[in-house]
């Protein structure tokens, strides 16, 4: 069973799934939960994102839709995995997670190796998720206060003539 965690200042929760699960029930399923996961990570990342002001995408539907219907003209289902990949690794840095270059690995290899790449993606997401879960990136759950720009010194006339 996958574990819960509270996002913070979100209202909503994520889940840490066991990357091997989402292999399986992917190939049990034939395919179908690749649907589900697919909407959920993205989901959970526009949680995230909603609450800490970074974007982390708006619609997850159109996410699973370039990868289901967009998958017969190719291009939406590329794009598609590909700005998902751009936003665990946004996710991870959000949450606080060492830098990491995810994002495109991620892609390389749910376009070329999908089960690796499906297992890499959630191991990924599950290190933002822990991070989360121990408190780690709690620096920007706010949005810093604005400072008042420092008064500008007059310049004095130049005395006329």
């Amino acid at each position: 069973m996958a574990e819960e965690i509270q996002i913070p200042g979100a209202g909503s929760t994520a889940k840490i799934r066991n990357p091997l699960g989402v292999i399986g029930l992917t190939l049990i399923t034939l395919g179908i939960y690749f649907f589900f996961w697919w909407y959920y990570i993205n989901r959970e990342m526009k949680d995230l994102g909603q609450a800490r002001g970074v974007d982390l995408g708006e619609k997850p539907g159109m996410s699973v839709l370039a990868v289901s219907l967009g998958a017969l003209i190719i291009v939406p289902a590329i794009v598609s995995e590909w700005t998902t990949s751009g936003r665990i690794q946004r996710t991870q840095e959000t949450a606080g997670v060492e830098r990491s270059a995810s994002g495109p690995v991620i892609f390389v290899l749910l376009l070329l190796i999908s089960p690796v790449g499906l297992w890499y993606a959630q191991s990924e997401l599950n290190k933002a998720w822990r991070t989360l879960q121990e408190g780690g990136g709690t620096a920007s759950l706010t949005p810093p206060a604005s400072q008042p720009a420092p008064p500008v010194a007059e310049r004095p006339e130049a005395p006329s003539q």
